[in-house]
């Protein structure tokens, strides 16, 4: 039943005005970096000049990364997505209906949750809300008191079957974090896809209408901003200052705080910065941006990844590169071999996109480490 919602899902996806479109993903394509291990070939056949992350993060006196107390169990709830965005690390979009997460295994997501003392659900995709086991989740995370996070799209929010969700997720108190590259239109298309501004202005207007975006710490509204281009974020204060004057100014539309990402070099960026000369020049910008200061705020620090076929990993882009945790004890790194206090003890896994996470100011996905 739930692969048969997720087909027709897809077909629907795939009309014209189901979504933006500023790329296919690399799957369909077939394209060699689809493969994360050749993304990690590429990445690592690089002449840095510089020392690997390990060894940088042990300049920072750190002698390897180890977890310090969960607080967030990630989850990504598939691949699919009404969009495909030339940036996406996990290749989502409309054809990837393969890749998306069943009851069994959100049930199994639900007893490792009930072994932790994470406080924060945070749900992903693709396109999570896509998943026909979404909204089961949800209500399961708020009736054990934790605090729910999804990350939406926001164009997502127009598709008729998906109008009623911004009251419901109100309802519950569910934080949403919106993907909106830029307040202007310009930089957002160009990341995103022709109209992905309009729509995403229109989905901040019922997000508002809904209650988010007012100061209501139950009803937070959180826009997350990556770069239109190979450059770092810049300072998350300032943008957020900028984008609340901006988009009150011009559109009515008010949110609550403002996170800054750096685009990682995995996946479709990395697909985009090779073909377009960028990549060497990029990965230097990122490791002499290394900051010893965002060591300590990492996100696989703090957090858990699961996928959608129940593989534990230290972190979301590790996730999408396939670099599963180590748990120990020949444990496998999957749900069902779940145990709390051996994840709690293992050496996190880094490999050189590690060097996104701490350049600059930091990024995570809760934004700047620093």
């Amino acid at each position: 039943m739930s692969f048969d919602f997720v087909r027709e899902l897809s077909v629907e996806l795939t009309q014209a005005d189901a979504g933006p479109r500023r790329s296919t993903s690399l799957s369909s394509r077939r394209a060699p970096l689809s493969a994360p291990e050749a993304q990690l070939e590429l990445l690592r056949s690089l002449d840095l000049g510089v020392a690997e992350f390990e060894l940088a993060v042990r300049s920072a006196g750190h002698e390897g990364l180890r977890p310090a107390e969960l607080e967030i169990f990630q989850v990504n709830l598939g691949k699919l997505c009404n969009m495909t965005c030339g940036h996406c690390h996990v290749d989502a979009g409309p054809d990837r209906v393969e890749e998306n997460m069943d009851r069994e295994t959100v049930d199994l997501c639900l007893a490792a949750l009930d072994q932790t003392v994470a406080t924060t659900v945070d749900l992903t995709g693709g396109a999570p809300e896509l998943n026909p086991h979404f909204r089961y989740f949800v209500d399961e995370a708020v009736a054990r008191g934790k605090h729910v996070i999804d990350r939406c799209n926001l164009t997502v929010l127009l598709l008729p079957r998906f109008r009623d969700l911004p009251a419901w997720l109100s309802e519950r108190g569910v934080e949403v974090v919106c993907s909106l590259p830029h307040y202007r239109k310009l930089n957002t298309d160009a990341q995103r896809g022709d109209g992905t501004y309009e729509k995403s202005i229109a989905a901040l207007r019922l997000l508002n209408q809904a209650g988010y975006g007012q100061g209501d710490p139950k009803r937070r509204l959180t826009l997350m901003s990556n770069p239109a281009g190979a450059f770092l974020a810049g300072s998350q204060d300032a943008m957020e200052a900028e984008w609340k004057g901006a988009l009150e100014r011009n559109h009515g539309v008010s949110f609550d705080r403002l996170i800054a990402l750096n685009n990682m070099p995995i996946s479709r960026f990395l697909d985009w910065l090779e073909s377009s000369g960028n990549l060497a020049a990029y990965m230097a910008r990122l490791t002499a941006a290394f900051n010893p200061g965002t060591v300590d705020g990492l996100m696989c620090r703090n957090t858990i990844s699961v996928s959608w076929d129940g593989r534990i990993y230290d972190c979301d882009f590790n996730q999408m590169l396939e670099l599963e945790a180590r748990p120990g004890q020949g444990l496998q790194p999957h749900l069902r071999d779940f145990d709390a206090k051996l994840l709690s003890e293992r050496l996190i896994v880094t490999d050189r996109h590690c060097f996104g996470c701490t350049a600059g100011s930091g990024s995570s996905c809760g934004g700047a480490t620093e």
